[in-house]
């Protein structure tokens, strides 16, 4: 039924200025303002995220975002230069090596935006 639909990632924040400036200038994405201001339409790669104002933002307590990276220990640093902070969690089957969580095939790693949202970087190390 759904399987030849797109799909986009919703994600709520409470002041959309305060989201803008995360997004461009700390993650480097481009934005754009889209239904009157209320949605802030970001671009990673190929895939659109709607930021949008919600009195909920922040209250989801998963991962509400994955980015696939080439190069996490790259991405890592340059997040820590512009004042990111990389949470840690007990995750049962991943070794905490620093900020990074890693197994076999794969890195990640985990950082909340300004409303608490949960963002992560993956990187696979399998050839």
């Amino acid at each position: 039924m759904l399987s030849n639909a797109g799909a986009t990632a919703m994600i709520a924040v409470k002041d959309i200025d305060r989201a803008r400036k995360f997004y461009e200038e700390t993650l480097g994405l481009d934005t754009r303002d889209a239904m009157d201001g209320e949605v802030l339409e970001v671009t990673s790669g190929q895939t659109v995220i709607n930021v949008y104002r919600s009195e909920h933002a922040g209250t989801n307590k998963a991962t509400a975002l994955t980015f696939d990276v080439q190069d996490i220990e790259g991405e890592v640093r340059e997040l820590k230069e512009k004042g990111v902070f990389f949470e840690t969690y007990d995750v049962p089957g991943l070794e905490q090596r620093g900020d990074l969580y890693v197994a076999e095939g794969m890195k990640t790693a985990w950082f909340k935006d300004p409303d608490g949202n949960i963002l992560s970087l993956f990187q696979s190390t399998e050839s």
